[in-house]
């Protein structure tokens, strides 16, 4: 898909929103929701959205909403870190099929990296085993009260 387009509210990132398929949740308040990413890149790799609006990417974002998405995004990436001790997180945006959007709701990656670790790339690893995921999504989310 391109940049431009109209937003199918039957993508994936809306079903879970409207708790029509399942996620391992890390946070939720009335304006986010993250929740660890079926296909990771890396152990950790946490995904953080909007609830509201319609924008499929970062250049149809209000502003407020980006706002309150980057406050998130910011704190999921500190529980992170305090949570799985990686040597860095990185934080990733794709717009466009060309720039590796392959789910037109705007999302961020909070994705952990260890030196000497490769990392799987966007959009090519397999599904991670969902209980494996909800106990990651258990210690990120302490980390976050904590």
């Amino acid at each position: 898909m391109s940049l431009d387009g109209t937003y199918d509210r039957d993508n994936v990132f809306a079903r879970i929103l409207r708790g029509e398929l399942p996620a391992a949740k890390v946070h939720e308040d009335g304006d986010t929701l993250a929740f660890m990413d079926a296909f990771p890149q890396s152990e950790g790799h946490v995904l953080v959205i909007p609830r509201a609006g319609t924008a499929r990417n970062l250049l149809e974002a209000d502003p407020a909403t980006l706002a309150r998405l980057m406050a998130t995004v910011q704190r999921v990436a500190a529980a992170v870190r305090a949570a799985l001790r990686p040597d860095g997180v990185m934080v990733a945006q794709f717009n466009g099929a060309a720039a590796g959007q392959t789910v037109y709701h705007l999302h961020v990656h909070v994705i952990p990296r260890w030196e000497g670790r490769p990392m799987k790339g966007h959009g090519q690893a397999g599904p991670a085993d969902a209980a494996e995921l909800r106990a990651q999504a258990a210690r990120i989310a302490a980390a976050m009260t904590a």
